[in-house]
């Protein structure tokens, strides 16, 4: 089972130092990413390096289901009260437009949260530290985090 390990580091060079580390280690260069403040990934860290995952699928999934739920729900009910007029076929239709809109709201507003990462640790990142972020099965990540804690990784509980 993939596991994800954090470590902050208080520099581009010693995060470089942690990410030799960890490929020496085993872990796969495209599992590493990187975290920091705006201007030091602007000026320092390549874009393949970045962090930059959003709740925007997550998100989007749960607002399907629960748009979902309650477009049925509001067509069952239309369903129930003769004087509306509503048959099954519109139950189903509601329960489609009720998944759709809220796949498409949920979204919305995944796309403009954080990732979990920059949440937790909102405040190390502003005060300039960087964030290795190291992805892999958890007996690789156990192995390695000597060798990342010995170049300069500090592991945070995430």
């Amino acid at each position: 089972m993939t596991e994800r390990h954090v470590f902050c580091t208080p520099d581009i060079n010693t995060a470089s130092q942690v990410m030799a580390a960890a490929r020496s280690s085993g872990i796969e260069d495209d599992n590493i990413l990187l975290v920091a403040r705006s201007d030091i990934e602007l000026e320092q860290i390549p874009d393949q390096r970045k962090e930059a995952d959003t709740d925007m699928l997550p998100a989007a999934a749960r607002g399907v289901g629960y748009g979902a739920g309650a477009g049925l729900l509001a067509g069952l009910i239309a369903v129930a009260i003769p004087p509306v007029g509503i048959t099954m076929a519109g139950a189903a239709a509601a329960t489609l437009a009720g998944g759709a809109m809220g796949g498409w709201i949920s979204a919305l507003m995944g796309s403009s949260l954080p990732d979990p990462v920059r949440q937790q640790f909102e405040d190390r990142i502003e005060a300039g530290q960087i964030l290795v972020i190291l992805d892999g099965d958890e007996d690789v990540l156990e192995a390695a985090e000597p060798a990342i804690v010995s170049a300069g990784g500090n592991r945070l509980p995430f």
